[in-house]
């Protein structure tokens, strides 16, 4: 039998359920709404993808937190990924940047003539690319930041023949697959060939350091001295060098003159020690900071100005080269204590 009070109960607990239905829809869409607006909020803000060839080496460290402290103190997003020296793991790395929506492509490339490829990858993304320190090679690169890599070459030689300029010489490169390596042996050339020419320096031994490895330097120069037993200067692109080359002079009793770079705090102790007699020092501070703050600028439909250009065997790439310091036991406390790069309690 229909039973009137019963059936308005039902309808008044459908109405019920309906009128909280509603409700929790309209919460729902309030929540939905208010996230696509948190997410074009941040959208708005410039996203900066810096792709890093290794943080194997103590120097890319503070590169890394300079970079990322400045880009945030400009109101903007970075992430940041190492590759380990490997391109291939690069290459995967910038395309994960890109499909996350980075306005900028700031790259140390792992290998200076493959990164072309990941500059391709950018700009069909309409993503420019930033080169930091290590140039890009025979790619439409956006932009060059570095240091007078060339001029880098010549302290290091210069630095050398002040203390011995004649007799037999050994020149101990960087990575071959890295331009960088390249430019500072063409800056120690330009001040060592003239000597070599006259017949002063005899250069009993040239060759690059695969990786930038202080294990392969060892070994490759210990194999030198072993056959050889004879060297009165040693010219190394980097401390890393440096240091591996240091260790094999060790081994057979010998202490050289020898250059270095990067102002790593073994190196510091090394020419404090006297078994290291310089290294070039390079503001990381500064190169992170100017890089950060160009990335920005970009970001920001800015025009950047450069004061230089550099070829990368494709085009004058726009660049800004910083000026790199020569560093002796003379003048550690003004310039790397003083910057704060190395701190003195270290020493």
């Amino acid at each position: 039998m229909f039973n009137k009070k019963h059936f308005l109960s039902f309808i008044s607990l459908f109405l019920l359920f309906a009128l909280v239905g509603c409700f929790n829809q309209s919460n729902n869409n309030d929540s939905e709404d208010t996230s696509v607006t948190k997410l074009r909020s941040e959208q708005d803000i410039p996203y900066i993808g810096f792709a890093m060839d290794t943080l194997q080496d103590e120097r890319w460290y503070r590169d890394k937190d300079y970079f990322e402290q400045k880009v945030q103190s400009l109101g903007g997003n970075v992430k940041t990924l190492a590759a380990n020296g490997i391109h291939d793991v690069q290459v995967e790395q910038v395309e994960l940047l890109i499909e996350e929506g980075i306005d900028i492509l700031v790259i140390i490339p792992a290998d200076s003539e493959a990164s072309a490829e990941i500059v391709e990858l950018a700009h069909q993304a309409d993503v420019p690319v930033i080169s930091y320190d290590k140039l890009v090679l025979n790619a439409d690169l956006d932009y060059y930041i570095s240091f007078d890599n060339v001029k880098v070459g010549e302290l290091q030689a210069s630095a050398i023949l002040e203390e011995v300029d004649e007799g037999d010489f050994a020149y101990v490169g960087g990575a071959d697959n890295d331009n960088n390596a390249h430019l500072f042996k063409e800056g120690a050339m330009n001040v060592l060939q003239p000597y070599i020419d006259s017949g002063d320096i005899n250069l009993v031994y040239d060759q690059f350091t695969p990786g930038w490895s202080p294990d392969e330097a060892e070994a490759m120069f210990g194999s030198f001295l072993e056959n050889n037993q004879q060297v009165d200067a040693v010219v190394a692109a980097n401390d890393g060098t440096a240091g591996g080359v240091i260790q094999a002079l060790n081994a057979q009793n010998l202490t050289v003159p020898i250059s270095g770079q990067d102002a790593e705090l073994d190196a510091i102790r090394r020419i404090q020690d006297g078994t290291q007699t310089m290294t070039v020092y390079k503001s990381l501070e500064q190169i992170a900071e100017t890089a950060a703050e160009t990335a920005m600028r970009l970001a920001n439909g800015e025009t950047i100005e450069t004061d230089s250009t550099m070829n990368n065997n494709n085009i004058d790439v726009p660049s800004i080269l910083l000026d790199p310091i020569t560093i002796t036991s003379n003048n550690i406390d003004e310039t790397v204590i003083a910057d704060g790069h190395i701190d003195a309690d270290d020493l």
